[in-house]
């Protein structure tokens, strides 16, 4: 297991991302929900844009088993068709 921690974001709260402080380069760079609402940031140690609530993540910091469980369900990933 890594050390990361892992928030999900307000697609909205992007300009305020300081990317140069996580894991990911850009809002591109990062996994969004299917809806295109919310995306996942990974890091090591917190950012700046978080301790001073600049970005208030939507739920609570992960670890990666709960990222990973979230990115399964239904509003991260899409069904795989069936053969």
């Amino acid at each position: 297991m890594n050390n990361r921690s892992y928030i999900v974001i307000s697609l909205n709260d992007t300009d305020s991302v300081l990317w140069s402080q996580i894991n990911q380069s850009s809002a591109q760079s990062m996994r969004r929900n299917l809806a295109n609402t919310q995306g996942l940031l990974s890091y090591s140690v917190t950012p700046s844009f978080i301790s001073d609530g600049s970005v208030v993540p939507v739920g609570d910091i992960m670890n990666q088993t709960e990222a990973l469980e979230l990115l399964a369900t239904d509003a991260w990933s899409e069904a795989m068709p069936e053969e």
